[in-house]
């Protein structure tokens, strides 16, 4: 039985999926007003079961934990755009942050023999002191969501060494899918493209697109979400593919493979640059390829073609659903 909290986002919905196929009882926390991404988990209805709590609220999970009793906790819930953690640093303190001291103190009144999942980001290495970065890398935050997933990932280290709970953090790189909100850059290019493959639009505005990431497919990365937990000794795990590539190489790659130049479609607006840029990520993931086995399996090129397709292939869909603006000819 498994408690994912974050289940309406992308990270959430597939790991749901993962857990199901696996046999487990799932339950996903939602607080009362989260239904912005409960078209993630549509169709899963009838197969898992939600309970009502709040990463703000220490009562409410201590309740949820209490009600379900799981032997697995995945917390994936988050304030996780970055360019919002600056506009409310405050609101991502607290969820992001002290919503992970909340959580384990739930699991820790309730059962603290129950396995603990924190999802920690590559984001907390921020300005970067060594490339790769791994699991011994110093973490140097550049954004107020950095900084609070530092919190998290330290208190999750303090909870296992104070009480002896199996309480594990995974450094996640950056991870996409179809499934990812249109305010994140990569959805937004596939997005974009989609829309100007179909005539609505005719530009895409960006920001940086120098700064280079370490992507991979988010159903590969909850995976190892999931193989963390299953092991004899609890440990913290950098998940990537060890690869880097720039804004620029995902957006060049995107419209390329739907046919168009993205010099006649992308306008760059300065106001999207971050105030404090991490400009390079790139993960070292060898520990946890010889430990947990665990490997990527779509490659760079692979998960951008498959983001384009299935956005290309949603507009398309949302056309067809569209009524008819033309009047009827008449008989």
């Amino acid at each position: 039985m498994a408690l994912v909290t974050g289940i309406t986002g992308q990270d959430g919905s597939f790991l749901a999926e993962l857990l199901l196929d696996k046999g487990y009882r799932v339950f996903g926390v939602v607080s009362s007003d989260d239904d912005a991404g409960s078209w993630r988990i549509a169709h899963l209805e009838g197969r898992i079961e939600l309970l009502t709590a709040d990463l703000a609220d220490l009562d409410s999970l201590v309740e949820a934990v209490g009600e379900c009793r799981p032997s697995e906790v995945y917390n994936l819930a988050a304030q996780s755009f970055v360019p919002a953690s600056w506009i409310d640093p405050l609101h991502t303190g607290n969820v992001t942050g002290l919503g992970v001291a909340r959580m384990l103190e739930a699991v820790r009144r309730i059962d603290p023999m129950i396995r603990f999942y924190q999802a920690s980001s590559s984001e907390m290495f921020g300005k970067v002191s060594e490339v790769p970065q791994n699991e011994s890398t110093p973490f140097y935050p550049r954004s107020p969501y950095g900084v609070a997933k530092v919190y998290g990932h330290y208190l999750t280290v303090n909870y296992r060494e104070s009480y002896g709970m199996f309480a594990v953090s995974g450094i996640l790189f950056n991870h996409e899918s179809h499934r990812r909100g249109l305010e994140f850059v990569t959805r937004k290019i596939s997005h974009g493209v989609a829309r100007i493959k179909h005539g609505l639009e005719d530009k895409l505005v960006l920001g940086n697109l120098d700064a280079r990431r370490d992507w991979g497919y988010a159903p590969d990365y909850v995976e190892a979400m999931w193989l963390m937990l299953q092991g004899d000794k609890p440990r913290d795990y950098v998940i990537a593919t060890g690869e880097t590539h720039s804004v620029r190489e995902f957006t060049e790659r995107a419209f390329e493979h739907a046919g168009l130049d993205w010099k006649d479609h992308v306008e760059i607006d300065k106001a999207l640059i971050r105030p404090a840029e991490v400009d390079l990520l790139v993960g070292d993931s060898s520990k946890a390829r010889a430990e947990l086995g665990w490997q990527p399996t779509v490659n760079f090129r692979e998960l951008v073609e498959l983001m384009v397709d299935a956005d290309i292939d949603a507009v398309a869909e949302e056309l067809g659903n569209r009524p008819s603006t033309q009047t009827p000819a008449s008989t």
